[in-house]
């Protein structure tokens, strides 16, 4: 596995890398637990400046908590409600500069500024969200999150 301080190709090689990395690993794995802790892992080792990644899933009308990456976390959250919440209604990807401006954001973990958030969508249907937080503000970029959402599409196939 590379680290991306050491690796020397641009930001969307380096994701298409992640992902191709990702896939090799869940190669022949059923198990959607193990899954999701080494994709949350892989993550982790991947991306510089983040204190969260991690996944919650879509069961009994709200979001809960899955595997994750970071300080312990908020275990439900509210269709709608925060950022997580709110990309898993609209089901779209939002990328929030600073939270502390996000209206009704969560705060799980106080050092959080910025935060990603990709819906997890399954034939059609929400089944989750990846959630990764940063203590800097505007830390996410758009070549992020279109490696993130690649990421996660590769992730789905294995799910």
């Amino acid at each position: 596995m590379f680290q991306t301080n050491t690796y020397q190709g641009s930001l969307e090689e380096k994701y298409t890398l992640l992902t191709k990395q990702l896939d090799a690993l869940l190669e022949g794995e059923k198990d959607q637990i193990a899954n999701l802790s080494n994709a949350s892992s892989l993550l982790n080792q991947f991306l510089s400046d983040v204190n969260w990644v991690g996944f919650y899933f879509w069961k009994e009308n709200e979001l809960v908590l899955g595997p994750f990456q970071g300080m312990p976390a908020c275990v439900r959250i509210k269709y709608g409600k925060g950022v997580c919440g709110t990309a898993a209604k609209e089901e779209r990807t939002l990328r929030i500069e600073d939270v502390h401006t996000f209206p009704g954001h969560i705060a799980c973990d106080a050092a959080s500024n910025s935060e990603i958030v990709v819906p997890l969508l399954k034939n059609g249907s929400l089944i989750g969200v990846l959630d990764i937080d940063s203590p800097s503000k505007n830390r996410f970029s758009e070549e992020d999150q279109k490696g993130l959402e690649q990421f996660a599409s590769t992730l789905l196939k294995h799910l």
